[in-house]
């Protein structure tokens, strides 16, 4: 893994510039999103990556697993609902 440093600046506007080098390198493009994280004098930013359509589709087929070896159909899911929506 490869470390790099760098000196940037905020704006007064409170906005830092990525070095380039640094996003091409991490393919960083205008509206990439970040989770921010401070603590005392030090700033993290992790960059967010969206969910893949495979991961969703894995969590999916789990649950559908999960679902039949529970005996739950949508019939009961339906009446699950139903009965909740009831009670508020």
């Amino acid at each position: 893994m490869e470390k790099e440093f760098d000196v940037t600046k905020m704006s007064s506007r409170g906005q830092i510039v990525i070095p380039q080098e640094l996003r091409e390198r991490m393919n960083l493009e205008e509206g990439s999103k970040f989770a921010v994280v401070g603590m005392e004098d030090t700033i993290i930013l992790k960059k967010l990556e969206p969910p893949k359509w495979e991961d969703f589709d894995k969590a999916i087929s789990s649950l559908r697993k999960f679902g039949k070896e529970k005996g739950i159909n949508e019939k009961k899911v339906d009446k699950a609902v139903r009965d909740i929506r009831r009670r508020r």
